[in-house]
């Protein structure tokens, strides 16, 4: 693995700042499917995040340099299956591309409500990006075939003979058949856990067209060889584990599907296998440690693994197979898909929405970068360059297609470059993934299919304002553990619901900001108004506040660096006590003592100390910051910087500024909010 660059930081504050950034970044948020609104769980869990991590590095490394991007996953069997539902129940008219269009529409709403600063936000197969979608899709399937990576493989696939008609993957359900998972939405090649099998291996299937039991015929699709990407992917691991700065649930998860292929048989079948096993390819058998249910026969390959399956199905002899690494599905013959590149004569096919997906972020980064005037190639300059970095936020169930087979595909793709033939010398380079944890609705799993539904995130903003949601979902702490969000409104008990003794989880963070942080900035206006002439005092800050502000700088800098969002919630959270308890207490000292020069100091000091928790609390709050600087009288470029060396505010005034030792500030009217509560938390 090619580790994200460190470049030289852009702070001149000589050793106070520690870490290092790239000098290019493209961040990305997993796709939402193009079937639904979204959830608070694509919010909370991906989105937010991922704003917070981009608006950081536009302050940190220089917006120009930075591309946040995503779109509207337009393709895969849960739209064409949420499509043919609401078609055939009379409720839509439309074709399945206004189907889409129709939810991309309503989810690039919802991500400008939460203050999403997306560079893009089309779809696979919407606006430019559609377009570009197609060309790298066809390219970069084009390039693993001339590579040598791709094989044609003949595989069963689901056959409804009362539709007449091949089943798409959510058109099929069962029981997973991965060992030890107790997945009971199992679809025809991977459950809702993320585990990936061959479709006649999927327990009790059923038709969702008709509900009768499909019967499995033989098709022709490409499949990217994974398997032969064993060492390379255990050498990748074993690099992330040296990085301080990946996230352990990413090495581990990857880790359990290096595995041998294993097979786990029952052991009450043990006489059944016994009599078949010489007929089964060379493996080693494991007996069942105490208190298992299972014994295990272990494989080569996963070929010789396959052909077992074949032996021990048509003996009757029930089986589950064990994470490993299987060929990685290129193709489908799905209508409703990017087209695939007729290669040696197979045509007709479509992509498979998941390999599409993984490379759609490219596609985003050329059509923005195409947008904005720039030559086609310069999305290599993000993607290939060695000083640029790609950072991923994604879900923990999505890490075998973003954390193995991506980074397989991706080496796979040298030498050579995807769109222009005969280069070789700028491969595209491993990204790095920042995976969450899941985020629960109370203490289970989010599902809009439950009998308790979670809000979608539109509805939380009946109840709640952006900024409350935003400093709450990044303070849950999703990168260490799968955590509870409990909004009061949506209690199921209605008890607790109604009782105005139970506090809000949710208003916790809220509670800093409508309080704290807006008591410390009206604080150093209205001192201004009153005493200063409507100026804020230019000068030396006092050595305790300079001191602090740096500390707190490099502290949040480093944990950026580790993208723990859930510590910089902490972080700024004891700052912004710790200066607002610096102003009551020192403009207390100044009125009892009566002595203009200590107001005029705590003033300075306050303006300092608001000026770097505002640029501190961008990423997380950004509307209501970007009013302080507003109101700061700064230009928001200049001031959402960390290219100063922070020794005082003088160095984002003029030098006429500098010399008359003040600078003007706007007006606050009576009772200004900068960080609003909702309007149905007032009484």
């Amino acid at each position: 693995m090619e580790p994200c660059p460190n470049n030289e930081p852009s702070i001149k504050a000589g050793d106070v700042i520690k870490s290092e950034w790239p000098a290019r970044a493209v961040v990305t948020a997993g796709m939402p499917y193009g079937n639904k609104p979204l959830h608070f769980g694509h919010i909370g869990g991906v989105f937010v995040p991922a704003d917070a991590f981009a608006r950081f590095l536009r302050d940190r490394i220089g917006a120009e340099n930075v591309r946040f991007i995503c779109g509207t996953d337009c393709f895969g069997s849960p739209i064409n299956e949420g499509y043919r539902k609401l078609v055939e129940a009379g409720e839509f008219g439309g074709s399945i591309a206004d189907y889409v269009q129709r939810n991309h529409d309503a989810q690039h709403a919802t991500l400008d409500a939460y203050d999403i600063s997306l560079s893009i936000y089309e779809g696979s197969n919407i606006g430019h990006s559609g377009e570009v979608h197609q060309l790298i899709s066809e390219r970069f399937i084009q390039k693993l075939h001339e590579n040598g990576w791709l094989e044609r493989r003949s595989t069963l696939q689901f056959y409804d003979t009362q539709a007449d008609t091949f089943l798409n993957g959510r058109q099929v359900q069962g029981r997973c058949p991965v060992q030890g998972c107790k997945s009971e939405h199992a679809y025809a090649d991977e459950c809702d856990l993320g585990h990936s099998y061959a479709p006649e291996d999927l327990i009790a299937p059923k038709s969702s067209l008709t509900g009768t039991v499909p019967e499995m015929r033989p098709v022709d699709n490409w499949y990217f060889n994974l398997p032969a990407f064993s060492d390379f992917l255990k050498q990748h691991v074993a690099a992330l584990e040296a990085d301080p700065t990946v996230r352990a649930v990413v090495p581990q998860t990857i880790k359990e599907f290096l595995a041998a292929p294993i097979i786990f048989i029952k052991n009450d079948a043990r006489e059944a296998y016994e009599a078949l096993a010489s007929r089964l390819p060379e493996h080693v058998l494991r007996e069942a440690e105490k208190g298992k249910q299972s014994f295990e026969i272990e494989f080569a390959d996963i070929d010789a693994r396959d052909a077992a399956r074949t032996v021990l199905a048509a003996a009757g002899i029930r089986f589950r197979t064990g994470k490993a690494l299987v060929p990685f599905r290129i193709t489908g013959n799905i209508e409703w898909g990017v087209r695939a590149p007729v290669i040696d004569g197979l045509e007709g096919l479509t992509v498979w929405c998941w390999p599409e997906s993984l490379w759609a972020p490219m596609s985003f980064t050329m059509a923005v970068n195409d947008q904005m005037g720039l030559p086609r190639g310069s999305w290599r300059d993000f993607w290939c360059d060695e000083d640029a970095c790609v950072y991923q936020f994604i879900g923990q169930d999505n890490l075998y297609f973003y954390g193995v087979a991506q980074p397989a595909m991706i080496e796979a793709l040298k030498p050579g470059d995807i769109i222009a033939p005969g280069k070789t010398d700028t491969p595209v380079r491993q990204t790095k993934l920042i995976a969450n944890h899941h985020i629960l609705f109370g203490n289970k799993k989010a599902s809009s299919s439950g009998a308790v539904k979670p809000p979608t995130a539109d509805q939380l903003l009946d109840y709640y304002t952006v900024d409350q949601l935003r400093a709450h979902f990044l303070a849950l702490g999703l990168d260490q553990r799968s955590v509870g969000f409990k909004p009061k409104p949506f209690d199921p008990d209605e008890k607790k619901r109604d009782d105005p003794r139970v506090a809000d989880p949710v208003l916790k963070e809220g509670a800093l900001l409508t309080n704290v942080f807006n008591r410390l900035a009206r604080s150093c206006f209205y001192e201004a108004q009153k005493n200063f002439e409507g100026y804020m005092p230019l000068g030396a800050p006092s050595s305790a506040v300079v001191v602090k502000v740096n500390e707190v700088l490099r502290a949040y800098d480093d944990t950026m660096h580790r993208v723990e969002l859930h510590t910089i919630m902490s972080i700024m959270d004891e700052f912004i006590r710790w200066a607002n308890k610096h102003w009551t207490e020192g403009i207390r000292a100044a009125e009892l003592e009566d002595n203009n020069e200590l107001r005029r100091q705590v003033l300075l000091d306050s303006f300092f100390l608001l000026r770097t928790a505002t640029l501190l609390m961008h990423p997380v709050v950004p509307s209501g910051c970007e009013k302080i600087c507003d109101y700061m009288s700064f230009e928001f470029g200049d001031f959402f910087s960390w290219n100063y060396d922070f020794q005082g505010n003088d160095e984002l005034c003029s030098a006429s500024e500098i010399e008359d030792g003040r600078h003007r500030v706007r007006e606050l009217p009576p009772r200004f909010d900068f960080f609003k509560k909702h309007p149905s938390q007032y009484r």
